[in-house]
């Protein structure tokens, strides 16, 4: 025993020496993972249903019912996924690295396959071909997302370098939001047009983008903290599943997400038909992309300030009580002109920019929280069961898109579509983003109980608790 210790004190010496520090390499690294996830994941929920609808002709209430069907699957793919991340051993490679890096190939190939279209084929064809590729791409999404995801915890450990990481990791989705929104409405449409061709164009370029993203993910970060073999043999399906039933931050954060991500991606299939029939001009959604973008870019300053003074959740609370306020005012001054709309409505992307900054700062503590109940570090089990909230509001939110575009009268065989029709989608993209935002402002205030005294004292308490151990 006295001539082991030793031994194995110089063996993690060693390691330590070898292993490079947490770094600016490591967050650029970070920042090309959601750099990579975006750029197909944006291209899908802003575009692939404009591209279903009018080049392949399926109806709107049809697709609402395939991304339902489909985000329900991926969601108990990703619970699945992670758990059977967080049950595998550590490579030299790392746990997480290697997942991304086979399944990556993957998963693009599988995205560039929805957007091929064979001529001539009958409309049972189409839909079916539209329910496979689509389901096998987002099941391969969920091979690479959870352990991106997941991988946060183990580049360091740090709370402020973890705040960092997902500063970054915001920053890459922006960025891939900038040139999908900007760039991709003048590769995919011709003469205010959904055209096929230029679709597969986009998938295979955005494609490519997306893989080389990922390689650098793989490349430039590093996973520096592995959870012991005896924590790996106390994994308990029934014990976790206790452990989260506890965890009310999770709870309440999952809630939380479900909502907003029913209205992001409800907004992103509506946006392209407002700007397309309502503004009539698909070309101005370049503009509107860039402007939101901005928007956020201009938050990010402000946050840290806002944040060390108030909160995460008082902010992000105030932030999205200012962006219901925004859209409401939207929808009682119908008849702007599309650049006066563009420019109200960047405000009120500025406030719900706050709540976008912090939520991985969020789930970090909600993961802190589960070991603070449970004693266990399941970064992966964690982190999926809140992908899996995101998944549920995608699937809900591709139904109510399909099913509120038909409801309102969206006909795909007229170029004019009728005055009601058009009220419709500036209702949906005004006063129901007024609501939901307002539903989220209030459920982070009142429901969501980690506020920033509570998550200080989180930190202590998991710190006393493991000098005690």
């Amino acid at each position: 025993m006295s001539q082991t210790a030793p031994l194995e004190n110089t063996r993690q010496m060693i390691s330590e020496i070898e292993i490079r520090k947490f770094g600016l390499r490591d967050k650029i690294g970070y920042l090309f993972g959601d750099f990579g996830n975006d750029f197909f994941f944006i291209l899908v929920s802003s575009f692939l249903m404009v591209y279903y609808t009018d080049v392949f002709h399926i109806s709107a209430g049809i697709v609402g019912v395939l991304f339902l069907i489909a985000r329900l699957w991926d969601a108990v793919a990703d619970v699945a996924w992670g758990r059977f991340i967080d049950s595998r051993k550590r490579s030299p490679q790392g746990k997480f690295k290697p997942w991304i890096f086979r399944m990556s190939f993957p998963l693009i190939i599988s995205g560039v396959l929805m957007f091929v279209r064979i001529p001539n084929m009958s409309e049972g064809f189409y839909l079916a071909y539209a329910f496979v590729t689509y389901l096998i791409w987002g099941t391969f999404y969920s091979t690479v997302n959870i352990p991106y995801g997941s991988m946060a915890s183990v580049i360091t450990s740090d709370p402020v370098e973890r705040t960092q990481l997902s500063t970054y990791r915001t920053m890459g989705g922006l960025f891939a939001s900038v040139i999908i929104n900007v760039v991709g409405p003048q590769i995919l449409f011709v003469d205010n047009e959904a055209n096929a061709g230029r679709f597969m164009l986009g998938a295979i370029l955005f494609g490519l983008l997306s893989l080389s993203c990922y390689m650098a993910c793989y490349r430039m970060s590093t996973e520096r903290i592995d959870r012991s073999e005896s924590q790996l043999n106390k994994m308990n399906v029934w014990r976790s599943f206790k452990g989260l039933t506890k965890n009310k931050p999770l709870i309440s954060i999952l809630v939380i997400s479900l909502v907003f991500m029913m209205l992001t991606m409800l907004t992103g299939a509506v946006n392209v038909y407002l700007y397309k029939n309502y503004f009539g001009n698909a070309s101005v959604l370049s503009i509107v992309g860039l402007v939101q973008v901005v928007a956020i870019l201009a938050a990010i300053p402000l946050s840290k300030p806002l944040i060390a003074r108030f909160g995460k959740k008082e902010v992000a609370a105030a932030g999205m009580l200012f962006a219901a306020a925004v859209n409401l005012i939207l929808y009682f001054i119908p008849g702007l002109d599309v650049g006066v709309f563009i420019g109200i409505s960047a405000l009120g992307a500025f406030g719900s920019a706050f709540f976008n900054l912090v939520i991985w700062a969020f789930v970090t503590d909600v993961i802190d929280y589960h070991e603070y109940v449970t004693g266990m570090r399941e970064d992966g089990t964690v982190y999926s069961v809140y992908s899996f909230a995101r998944k549920v509001g995608q699937a809900f939110a591709g139904g109510l898109g399909g099913i509120a575009i038909t409801a309102i009268g969206y006909n795909s065989a007229i170029k004019t579509q009728t005055e009601d029709t058009l009220n419709g989608l500036y209702l949906l993209g005004t006063l129901v983003p007024a609501i939901v935002f307002l539903v989220v402002a209030l459920l982070l205030a009142f429901v969501y109980p980690l506020n920033k005294k509570r998550t200080s004292e989180l930190a202590t308490d998991l710190a006393n608790s493991k000098r005690i151990t």
